[in-house]
């Protein structure tokens, strides 16, 4: 493509990247400007949460739709394959295709033979990882042909140019849902009295109390998981406020917070409570907090979401590759899982598939549930 046309379109794509659009908006915007400096039948560009770099969100354009949404879930996370989006973010230019991947026998990929082929009947796909001027990958771009032309290296090279544009937009948009969308819960504040009982209760709490199935609240004992942070509240030993991450009922991970109620002349035996869902940088630990991992192998676990090789994760860490082995055989037995693809699946059908189509945060990560 002539570098004079690429850059038009680099500028236009600046444009829509700067004018406030949320990032599904940006992302329709952008694919629809794309299709007429690069062919393709179908797209799709995917927010991810920048800390795993795992799918967050999707915008289709084309033929694409939603129907299949589970089928390519699995096998995107569950299926191994030649290439996934994880992968594509280590490649140069964080950019690749199919045909290029397989030299140009598309077959050997289980994707393409079992999913994008007789479902679709594409013929080469492109995906691209977006990162932006942060060094964060804020999202992904897959693109389809149906027809026998294969992209070029010259598509790949003009889409790796773009990348940084529409990673930008994803990212401000992110930051326009926010300030424009739907109100959120604000924390369950609970004030518990000296007998260990909820005195006062903030908005939220009965629904807070269906989460831990600890039944209503008010004016009962504070449920178990609870009792300690509010022990530990009254402990004038404490250096800083206590905290503790619990799970609840339906897999949503919370951070609870307490801290004694002191009158002006520093008596009082109520304690406050807070609680909220968590959000990053919390995410990454929470995800593998029921395991038991140790923090080195938390390190671990995470530059595994991201796509890392064993000699990455050394390198990284500074560590030995066999060490960084003796840690994955550790994880795995920990985890209940055989191998990193694994891994991946039971972290984004844990975490991320419950709240696929949700609103995001600005920082990449879902935005607690709508009120």
């Amino acid at each position: 493509m002539p570098t004079t046309h690429a850059g038009r379109i680099q500028a236009h794509l600046t444009q829509l990247a700067g004018i406030g659009l949320d990032a599904r908006a940006f992302a329709d915007a952008a694919l629809s400007l794309m299709t007429r400096a690069i062919g393709f039948q179908s797209a799709c560009m995917a927010t991810a949460d920048p800390a795993t770099l795992i799918l967050t969100g999707t915008t289709k354009w084309g033929e694409l739709g939603n129907a299949s949404d589970a089928q390519w879930a699995h096998f995107e996370y569950e299926v191994p394959d030649v290439y996934n989006f994880q992968d594509v973010a280590q490649r140069p230019g964080q950019v690749t295709s199919l045909r290029a991947e397989t030299a140009d026998h598309p077959e050997r990929s289980a994707r393409f033979a079992r999913y994008l082929k007789p479902v679709w009947g594409f013929e080469d796909e492109l995906r691209a990882a977006l990162r932006a001027d942060d060094g964060n990958i804020w999202g992904y771009l897959a693109l389809y042909r149906s027809d026998s032309n294969p992209f070029s290296l010259a598509d790949q090279q003009f889409v790796s140019a773009l990348a940084p544009v529409l990673a930008i937009g994803l990212r401000t948009g992110l930051l326009a849902e926010a300030a424009t969308g739907t109100p959120l819960h604000t924390p369950v504040i609970l004030v518990i009295d000296a007998q260990g009982q909820v005195g006062q209760a903030g908005p939220g709490a009965d629904e807070l109390a269906d989460h831990l199935r600890a039944g209503p609240l008010t004016g009962n004992l504070l449920p178990v998981a609870l009792r300690s942070l509010v022990d530990a509240a009254r402990d004038s030993r404490q250096p800083a406020v206590p905290r503790m991450r619990l799970r609840a009922a339906d897999g949503q991970w919370l951070v609870a917070h307490a801290a004694p109620l002191r009158s002006r002349d520093g008596t009082g035996s109520d304690v406050v409570v807070t609680v909220e869902e968590a959000r990053p940088p919390e995410i990454v630990p929470l995800v593998v907090a029921a395991f038991g991992l140790t923090p080195r192998e938390q390190d671990v676990v995470h530059l595994v979401l991201r796509g890392l090789g064993t000699t990455q994760i050394a390198e990284t860490l500074q560590l030995s590759a066999y060490t960084v082995q003796d840690h994955l055989k550790t994880i795995f037995d920990k985890t209940g899982v055989r191998s990193r693809r694994e891994l991946t699946t039971k972290v984004f059908y844990d975490q991320y598939a419950p709240r696929m189509g949700g609103h995001l945060a600005p920082t990449g990560w879902f935005a607690p549930t709508p009120a």
